[in-house]
């Protein structure tokens, strides 16, 4: 090669060597694609803002019947959707899960419905209100509980026979009733109560205010009013351990909102707020 032709050739390699670093630094920009993913858990190649377009955006008002056992845990869950969901409304009605599951088969509006046990939530799936199949969120087992101290020194089932010693139980179509009495028959004690309580928290109130001396109760609730109650566990109760099932139900006003809530309920943080309240995973 002749020595006028060696620059040119330099230039050329030169303006090669360039053209290869440009594309190379294109492709590490990266223009909207992302080969390993990203932090949100969306998969290679899809950011979250494509993602997020694809979901429908949480508004309006969520109502939930939910059964009264659930009353703290689902107060906290509903602050913290409310919280990641600026100005959606989370409302929430507690009571008896029969009570509720009349509701809704009347037509009372609600957009999901948390049952103490699979009994009640059939009487509102066998109606066609359910939206899908329910799922089973968690378990609960009752204990005996009395005022704080234990006064009476109850130990199990059959010192809630001795006399004067006042008892209360729910109504035996409400969760916690009809699993007191199948706890009952399996111990073979017969018992009186002197007060059939609507729902759960009916029986611990009576408890807490020292109207009776001891009331069969879910373990979550003698947790959350453990400054006023003991807990007095017996063996029977593994006779009488209640499922509870959850439904986004058909005819709400807020479907999307409705599936969007039971979906905080079965993840992880919403696993996390059950266990800690006493509730058992399914």
């Amino acid at each position: 090669m002749s020595a006028r032709l060696r620059p040119a050739v330099a230039v050329l390699a030169a303006a090669t060597l360039a053209g290869l670093a440009g594309l190379v630094g294109l492709a590490g920009c990266g223009g909207g694609t992302n080969s390993a993913g990203d932090d949100s858990g969306n998969p290679p190649g899809r950011s979250a803002t494509s993602t997020k377009s694809h979901m429908p955006k949480v508004s309006g008002t969520i109502t939930v019947f939910a059964a009264a056992s659930l009353t703290e845990s689902f107060t906290t869950l509903g602050k913290e959707f409310e919280a990641a969901h600026p100005g959606v409304t989370v409302r929430l009605s507690f009571g008896g899960s029969s009570a509720l599951a009349t509701q809704i088969n009347q037509g009372a509006p609600a957009d999901v419905f948390a049952s103490a046990a699979p009994a009640n939530m059939q009487a509102v799936t066998e109606q066609g209100h359910g939206a899908g199949s329910p799922t089973t969120f968690v378990r609960n087992q009752l204990v005996i509980a009395v005022p704080k101290g234990n006064p009476k020194h109850v130990r199990g089932l059959d010192d809630l026979t001795r006399p004067g010693t006042k008892v209360a139980l729910c109504a035996e179509q409400v969760p916690c009733g009809a699993a007191a009495r199948r706890a009952l028959t399996a111990a073979h004690v017969k018992l009186t109560p002197v007060t059939l309580e609507p729902d759960v928290k009916g029986a611990l109130t009576k408890v807490r205010i020292r109207e009776v001396d001891a009331a069969l109760v879910y373990r979550t609730d003698v947790r959350s009013a453990a400054s006023d109650v003991d807990g007095v566990e017996f063996p029977e109760s593994a006779k009488a351990v209640n499922a509870y099932p959850i439904v986004v139900l058909k005819d709400g006003r807020n479907p999307n909102g409705g599936r969007r809530f039971v979906d905080y309920v079965l993840s992880g943080r919403g696993r996390d707020v059950l266990t800690r309240a006493g509730f058992r995973t399914p």
